[in-house]
């Protein structure tokens, strides 16, 4: 009976400890599988961008921001987004509003109450505090471009190629844009709701 009861002790000890490396596997499994975007803290992204430089995308969002929110549940779960921005982008989700400092390129940025927002957030926004924003920075972090408001998957595929595929080296964006068609497939009713909040 000890025996037993030893037996049935160790397996509920070891079970927590399982299911949480099945989780971490099926969410390495997910990306892998480009059925998620690979979101990277920016200190993952700077330790990736010495290994092997790209572009970098990052969504600038809070925690309130309910068009952020529609963000992630639609444009960001579109699988065509989600392939193109893994092949050629590194990710960054980055909380405007979070208060622990940052380090980025060597200076630390912090948290500004009068503001509401991290330095960072402000710096690269250029003071225009809307979220959510867009920012897209060439190689090694360079000429950061704040794109504002809610991007949906045909606009999101426009800009995403523009840059990830060089076509800013040859063509102006206003050109491009009015020969841009698009080809990413529109999943039509995911997160069609207006948020709440913006």
């Amino acid at each position: 009976m000890k025996r037993i009861f030893l037996f049935l002790f160790i397996m509920l000890a070891i079970s927590p400890a399982i299911y949480a490396g099945d989780k971490k596997n099926a969410a390495a499994e997910a990306i892998e599988d480009n059925k998620e975007i690979h979101w990277l803290t920016l200190d993952e992204a700077q330790v990736k961008m010495k290994e092997a430089p790209r572009k970098l995308y990052m969504d600038v969002y809070t925690d309130w921001c309910g068009w952020c929110k529609k963000m992630d549940k639609t444009t960001f779960e579109n699988p065509d987004v989600i392939k193109y921005m893994n092949e050629k982008f590194y990710a960054v989700k980055f909380n405007a509003e979070q208060q622990q400092d940052v380090r980025f390129l060597g200076k630390i940025y912090s948290y500004q109450a009068e503001q509401r927002c991290n330095e960072l957030a402000a710096q690269l926004m250029g003071g225009r505090m809307s979220y959510p924003t867009s920012i897209i920075m060439m190689e090694n972090f360079q000429n950061p471009q704040p794109i504002p408001g809610y991007q949906d998957v045909r606009t999101i595929e426009m800009l995403l190629k523009y840059l990830g595929d060089n076509i800013y080296q040859t063509k102006k964006f206003d050109v491009y844009q009015k020969e841009f068609t698009p080809t990413w497939k529109v999943v039509e009713n995911v997160g069609a709701n207006a948020p709440a909040g913006h």
